[in-house]
């Protein structure tokens, strides 16, 4: 490795970045390696592996060349992390295998197509200087991340920081969120090359100092993990989640209706006096203006105290949209009230862009019920037996400010979802271990209801406390205990970062420091 900081430029070029194709092979690479920090690997220490990598390829590249090394660091990122679409396309989406390969393709190169954007206004804003790209880089990985998280609806998923649910960083979720956490993992893979930059220049104590800012999160991080930010209730409430395993090829099918509720019914026999009872997404999969005589069972079988929480279309008129609607939505019965809609939709899953020209094409753009609305904004928590429930339907649990903004007004969070649609993918466990991770930013108990796995208790510390395994029809019990409090990241949300960041392009970037 050889450096050059003359007055005109200051890189750090390597035979990673000088051979195209290996360069080509080592991005792609290391967005493979991202993919092995989440679950169900949970190999965390590749994080900053893979982003020293991405730093040895990329430093010294123009911001056109840049750009493509994003993209193919995207490629590697969601090609390994994000295949399990491929799954709900071709199985369950009527598709044929090859077409079902190339949309995937396109999914995975579109996703891509974020990261080399990010890629490229890193190298426009940093020039040509070492120094100044590596104290930018975790500012544009950051912003991209949550670019990302809302652009076209949002892929809020893969993040770095989700890793460390399990991870040494994980104490700060709560004080920074995932994109706090993910910001420090970069800065560390960055510290990784700035100290062996400046231990080959002979600065030994410049490199030492480096490593001992980049690594002291990491060396104080078990402590932080062990601060209680939320008061948790002395009293638990007892619960119990029905996993019902229902085949994805006949959960819309009419001819099999009666035998779905009859089974979520059998699972529930002798649990009807438990605090809270919860069944999946659409364990009910009528609307529910069509299933009156089932929900007047459910009231009549449940105990005094108790509240049964579940999955079920809605239709009805909606004012917001002034027109009659169906809304994914999950409704509480019984000791409890309340009907939540959901929020963020899946596009072609729940709903399709442009249907007016892609309805028909293919039998993936006909899936059952997707044509639902998104639900309105600020909608109040569902009520057990006087404890505020926040619940997230699927996809939503993906949104570290969404839920975090949403769990201010709640005791315990909940999520449902059909993970049947990812069979015996990586899929699922990744959503997982979002939503643990999303338990531990809010410091409060998540309860989360699955179709065919995993459905689970994790507490305020992102722990899973009890689970039923993948596949498996079942019935869980546990208790789980209500919070009072909010974390300091329930507070101010990930505005910190992404300012911080920001104040980084703004005072880093080549006009504010000179060339020399």
């Amino acid at each position: 490795m050889t450096s050059n900081t003359t007055a005109q430029t200051s890189v750090l070029t390597s035979a990673l970045s000088e051979h195209a194709w290996l360069r080509a092979a080592t991005l792609l690479v290391a967005g493979a390696l991202q993919t092995l920090t989440f679950s169900p690997f949970n190999w965390w220490w590749l994080g900053p592996l893979s982003v020293a990598l991405i730093l040895f390829c990329c430093l010294p590249l123009a911001p056109q060349k840049l750009f493509r090394a994003g993209w193919l660091v995207g490629l590697g990122l969601f090609g390994t992390g994000a295949s399990w679409v491929y799954i709900s396309i071709s199985e369950h989406g009527n598709t044929s295998v090859p077409l079902a390969f190339v949309l995937t393709v396109i999914f995975v190169a579109g996703l891509a197509l974020f990261h080399g954007l990010a890629f490229w206004a890193w190298g426009k804003l940093a020039k040509v200087s070492t120094v100044r790209r590596l104290l930018l880089f975790p500012a544009i990985w950051i912003l991209g991340d949550w670019v990302r998280s809302w652009l076209l609806t949002g892929f809020p998923w893969l993040y770095l920081g989700t890793a460390h649910v399990d991870g040494p960083l994980g104490g700060f979720a709560p004080l920074i969120g995932v994109y706090g956490v993910t910001f420090w993992v970069t800065v560390t893979g960055g510290a990784v090359i700035a100290c062996w930059w400046l231990a080959r220049t002979t600065r030994y104590a410049s490199a030492a100092l480096v490593a001992g800012v980049a690594l002291l999160p990491w060396v104080t991080g078990p402590a932080v993990s062990q601060a209680q930010w939320t008061a948790l209730d002395s009293e638990p409430t007892t619960f119990v989640a029905m996993q019902g395993n229902i085949p994805q090829q006949i959960k819309w099918d009419p001819d099999f209706l009666r035998d779905q509720i009859v089974a979520y019914l059998e699972l529930t026999e002798d649990h009807w006096d438990t605090d809270l009872i919860l069944w999946p997404e659409t364990a009910i999969p009528i609307p529910q203006d069509q299933a009156g005589k089932i929900i007047d069972h459910i009231n009549a079988e449940l105990g005094e105290n108790s509240t049964l929480i579940t999955g079920i279309p809605w239709y009805g008129f909606s004012d917001r949209i002034e027109d009659f609607t169906y809304h994914n939505s999950i409704m509480a019965i019984g000791n409890g009230g309340g009907i939540y809609h959901k929020q963020k939709l899946v596009p072609f899953g729940e709903y399709v862009p442009l249907q007016q020209w892609l309805r028909g094409l293919i039998g993936f753009f006909d899936l059952p019920m997707s044509s639902f609305s998104r639900g309105p904004a600020n909608q109040s928590p569902l009520e057990a037996s006087g404890t505020n429930i926040m619940p997230f339907i699927c996809y939503e649990v993906a949104y570290p400010d969404f839920v975090a903004t949403n769990a201010r007004n709640s005791d315990i969070l909940l999520t449902i979802s059909n993970d049947g649609w990812f069979g015996d993918s990586i899929g699922p466990l990744q959503h997982l271990q979002i939503a643990r991770m999303r338990a531990l930013e809010t410091g409060r108990y998540m309860l989360r209801g699955t179709n065919n796995g995993v459905t689970a208790i994790i507490d305020e510390k992102g722990q899973i406390t009890e689970t039923i395994p993948q596949f498996e029809r079942a019935v869980m019990t546990g208790e789980v205990y209500a919070a009072e409090g909010n974390t300091p990241y329930m507070q101010s949300g990930s505005w910190p970062v992404l300012t911080l960041a920001a104040i980084l392009i703004v005072f880093v970037r080549e006009r504010v420091i000179p060339r020399n």
